[in-house]
């Protein structure tokens, strides 16, 4: 609960401790008194939004602290821990506003962000404005007042879940049979695309591989052609070897009659023809290594042509075509398996329908019982709020064919005024009056349900 609420320079408060006492505390006044200060400077401690028009005239800055006493497990301690704030004691929240717009928040004076006060505030305070009944004109809100006030939130949550699950169940059944329609009007197309790939049998890189090899063989041919009249020259009919062996056969006959003129030349005629040979050899050699067959040549740019075929007419890269291949085989595949995981999906989503029908039926029931016990807690408030004479029933419809996240109830408060008057929708059947007082009665009802001990009704 508030323990303490100090107001400093806020608006046209100088000074303000409040302390209210344990129970209801009822502020009174006529128009003007400054009973919407009040609120103003509670709501900004409870990490509202700043405005420098809150401070009083010719200050720097107003300040505004609430001191709450709160169970040891209340959830807003779990919130400020999250924060690192530690609250062993009373919970005190703290707003400083400048007069400049900017503001500063504190929780047991560690600074926070605004964010993280209103998080906390949120877990402390309910405040209800002048206009809050008008959310008793929204149906959809009894539901969650009503599941509320029993304790069904989880159970509401569980449904949820479950009817999620059926969603996704039906869109992956769905997905599937569409795919399977497809496949099916595709099998002709499927069964040639992958045969033709298959009796093609791409591999990876192979396009470069093929590409590299015909270039070397494209250069093998010049370079032999250079090889050849290389070796013509030095071993064909005009080569220099039967000279040069024909001329050391004469000075070796004559060496005996000037061997100092005729060894050097010896020596250099026969290194002479040595490297001659040994060039007609290496070239020889070079020959055989550089052969290639023309026949490969045309065999590879044959493949090559077959591949960048392929890859036109299937509308992908050469270096993809093996995945366009494998995505054909797992077409054909799922084509052939489709009908069991249709039938795998259809069980599915069969099971996530009885689950979310046994889900929402039991919530439904659970409702119904929550109902009756709301209607007379309703009732037992009506009385000091001048509305002895009516009554107050909920109203649940229940229909599986109009199911949604929210179950498969419709839930709608009825009233009748006075006795003898028709009984029928709170939105349509109560006054402005009357729809604050069924507001303030619901809300004193649900007051014990929620984890907010302290509620504000301006």
């Amino acid at each position: 609960m508030l323990v303490q609420l100090a107001i400093r320079d806020i608006v046209l408060i100088d000074r303000i401790d409040f302390d209210p006492d344990r129970g209801l505390t009822v502020l009174t006044g006529e128009t003007g008194a400054g009973k919407s200060i009040l609120l103003d400077a509670f709501t900004l401690a409870l990490g509202g939004r700043g405005d420098g028009a809150l401070v009083r005239a010719g200050q720097p800055q107003g300040q505004v602290t609430a001191v709450f006493d709160l169970a040891m497990d209340h959830p807003a301690r779990e919130t400020a821990r999250a924060q690192e704030i530690e609250v062993d004691g009373d919970l005190i929240l703290r707003r400083v506003q400048m007069a400049d717009g900017r503001t500063r928040a504190f929780v047991n004076d560690q600074a926070v962000s605004a964010q993280a006060l209103r998080a906390i505030g949120r877990a402390i305070v309910e405040i209800h404005g002048q206009h809050d009944e008008r959310a008793l004109t929204d149906a959809s809100t009894h539901r969650t007042l009503l599941d509320a006030f029993g304790g069904l939130r989880k159970q509401a949550d569980s449904v949820r879940a479950a009817h999620r699950r059926m969603r996704e169940t039906d869109e992956a059944r769905e997905a599937e049979e569409a795919r399977l329609a497809k496949a099916r009007a595709d099998a002709d197309y499927l069964t040639h695309a992958h045969a033709e790939l298959a009796k093609l049998a791409p591999e990876a890189g192979e396009e470069d591989k093929l590409a590299a090899h015909r270039q070397r063989m494209m250069q093998s041919e010049k370079v032999a052609a250079d090889l050849r009249e290389a070796y013509e020259a030095v071993g064909g009919e005009n080569s220099p070897v039967s000279a040069l062996a024909l001329a050391l056969r004469r000075l070796e006959r004559r060496q005996p009659q000037a061997p100092e003129l005729i060894d050097p030349t010896l020596a250099a005629l026969s290194s002479a023809l040595d490297g001659v040979e040994a060039a007609r050899a290496t070239l020889e050699a070079a020959l055989e290594e550089s052969a290639y067959d023309p026949r490969e040549l045309e065999r590879t740019e044959e493949r090559l042509f077959a591949l960048r075929a392929a890859a036109r007419k299937y509308q992908a890269g050469v270096e993809d075509l093996p995945k366009v291949a494998a995505k054909f085989a797992a077409d054909l595949d799922a084509l052939a398996q489709g009908e069991s995981n249709l039938a795998r999906l259809a069980a599915e989503a069969g099971a996530a329908r009885d689950d979310f029908a046994s889900k929402a039926a039991a919530l439904s029931k659970a409702r119904k019982a929550t109902a009756a016990k709301l209607d007379k807690a309703v009732m037992g408030e009506l009385a000091p709020l001048k509305l002895e004479r009516a009554v107050f029933t909920t109203q649940i419809d229940s229909d599986a064919a109009s199911a949604s996240a929210e179950g498969i109830d419709r839930v709608e408060f009825w009233v009748q005024t006075n006795p003898g008057a028709r009984p029928g929708p709170l939105m349509k059947v109560a006054s402005g009056g009357e729809l604050s007082r069924f507001m303030l009665a619901l809300k004193v009802t649900l007051a014990d349900k929620g984890s907010a001990p302290t509620l504000v009704f301006d």
